[in-house]
């Protein structure tokens, strides 16, 4: 198995030399099926299984009547105990093959219930010809419409089905394209997200708001914002009821508003908190790509002071309510920051440690594509004697870990925290010393 959800296989020999590699999805290792190549390229090809001939003894039923046709899963096809053995693999063989990495201590691996995990999600809708929502198709962008989504917590299922009642009853108008659920810590709470294409009906949209936040007594508000392909984050539009929630942890309650990030599994965010900010102490911590401070709330009864940078408007308003006073929020991308370009000030007037100063930790939550290169070199100019390093991505993760390992740092922990039960998506921990 592969990152990515799928299967590899090799054609048959050619003049070349070895088969070509293809890329099958839902199959499972060992497996011996009849499949259709449906794509050539230069290097590889992907094929279709169409038939299983000798299926794994990890293989069962899938839990989801969609799975195969709808692109959100992938593992559903096999035991949760293999998924995490095939994350584990995955990550293991990324470490390897791109950072040359052979881990000296075992991957630690934390396991999330495998059903119900979900407190976001983000649905696709047709309001015309006739109403759907859903997901994508797999390995497509045509809507899968679906009604229930066994991977999203028991609150979005109800969103889900409060949705479909009002679609059926033509009440959603023409231009919406998305609506997202976020539920709160003990799934008591809705917060709904929804992405219009056009303003010109905000009368519309508000009463539609109105009605849709009374149908179903937990949602708390329904904040609607304008799509705009220049702007770094959508405009948003109106706001009926609450454009926040509160998201309780065990060591602090986090405001989390509509457009801000946050950790999407439910059940393991105390996990993943503790296993970033655990027996770490000193003078000056770095939070970069901070969010809404899930990891600097977390950090401040143990080091003197806090430095978060967060890019997102919206994510840092939210980072600054969530702060304690010895800590300061900075918006700027990590590197803005890490070159100096921008700085800050604590709420006493005193000018905020920058680059300059040498933090004791640095703790890195990056989006999907990673640090890149140029991130990486400034990280190890720093010279923090600890970095946190947190990726959802093993490639990107494996790629940066070159230029860090380069730059004096040493592997110490590698945790495996799975955040995305079902999928191929896998959170990753990695403790770095000099």
């Amino acid at each position: 198995m592969i990152y990515g959800g799928d299967g590899l296989a090799r054609l048959p020999a050619d003049e070349k030399g070895r088969g070509k590699a293809v890329f099958v999805p839902f199959v499972l290792p060992g497996e011996k099926v009849e499949a259709d190549v449906t794509e050539q390229k230069a290097g590889f090809a992907r094929a279709h299984a169409d038939k299983i001939i000798e299926a794994s003894s990890h293989r069962i039923e899938p839990g989801c009547p969609h799975f195969a046709r709808c692109g959100g899963c992938h593992y559903q096809h096999t035991s949760y105990e293999h998924q995490l053995a095939i994350k584990k693999e995955i990550l293991r063989e990324s470490l390897k093959r791109t950072a040359k990495i052979e881990l000296s201590a075992d991957i630690q691996v934390h396991p999330s219930p495998p059903w119900n995990y979900r407190n976001r999600s983000r649905l696709q809708v047709q309001t015309a010809p006739e109403f759907r929502a859903g997901y994508f198709r797999f390995a497509s962008h045509k809507l899968m419409p679906i009604e229930q989504c066994p991977i999203s917590s028991p609150l979005i299922n109800r969103g889900i089905t409060a949705l479909w009642q009002s679609g059926r009853a033509g009440q959603i108008p023409k231009g919406v394209g998305e609506v997202e659920f976020f539920a709160n810590s003990d799934d008591t709470q809705l917060l709904i997200e929804v992405s219009t294409s056009s303003d010109s009906r905000r009368a519309e949209l508000r009463a539609w708001g109105e009605t849709f936040r009374e149908s179903t007594t937990e949602i708390a508000g329904v904040i609607v914002f304008r799509d705009n392909a220049t702007a770094r984050e959508p405009e948003k539009l109106l706001t009926v009821g609450a454009d926040h929630l509160v998201y309780q942890t065990q060591r602090a309650a986090y405001r989390v508003s509509a457009g801000s990030f946050f950790q999407t599994n439910r059940h393991l965010t105390d996990e993943l908190v503790k296993i970033v900010t655990e027996n770490q102490n000193g003078k000056l911590a770095l939070d970069l790509y901070a969010g809404v401070g899930l990891f600097s709330t977390a950090l401040s009864g143990d080091f003197h002071h806090i430095v978060s940078v967060e890019s997102s408007q919206t994510s840092t308003a939210d980072l600054t309510y969530n702060l304690h006073s010895k800590e300061e929020a900075i918006q700027a991308t990590t590197e803005e920051y890490l070159s100096g370009k921008k700085t800050g000030r604590s709420r006493t007037g005193a000018v905020l440690p920058h680059r300059t100063h040498q933090p004791d930790l640095a703790v890195v939550d990056p989006p999907r594509f990673g640090l890149g290169e140029r991130v990486a070199r400034m990280l190890t100019t720093l010279g923090a004697p600890r970095v946190i390093y947190v990726s959802c991505d093993p490639v990107t993760l494996s790629r940066d870990l070159v230029t860090l390992m380069a730059g004096g740092y040493r592997i110490e922990q590698v945790h495996l925290v799975d955040l995305f039960p079902q999928s191929y998506h896998l959170e990753s921990v990695v403790h770095l010393v000099r």
